[in-house]
């Protein structure tokens, strides 16, 4: 699992997501409590539980930003979409806590 994610997937560490994530689909896999709490500016959340229903909402020929707490979600996240065609998946180092970015809390 953990090798076929690094095929599929190119982890960013915090400065490299920071200056490609403008320029793409910034998308937080945590459940909406947990986005609520705090997340990243700019992202949006679609958790993995809805991910298969909400596909038509991220768009194939753009780069694909993921983040969860840790890292799980958003690799899983990143396979699913993967099966489904998308290319350029990309996933923070170390998920969310480890953020020391600006984020927004509801």
């Amino acid at each position: 699992m953990f090798f076929y994610q690094r095929k599929i997937l190119t982890v960013l560490t915090e400065e490299q997501f920071r200056e490609g994530y403008r320029k793409a689909q910034l998308i937080d896999v945590r459940e909406p409590n947990e986005f609520e709490g705090g997340h990243i500016l700019g992202a949006r959340n679609i958790p993995l539980s809805q991910l298969k229903m909400r596909l038509t909402e991220i768009r194939p020929d753009k780069p694909v930003y993921l983040y969860c707490q840790n890292t799980t979600r958003s690799g899983r996240a990143a396979q699913l979409l993967h099966r489904k065609g998308y290319k350029e998946l990309y996933q923070l180092q170390g998920g969310f806590k480890k953020w020391t970015g600006k984020i927004k809390k509801k």
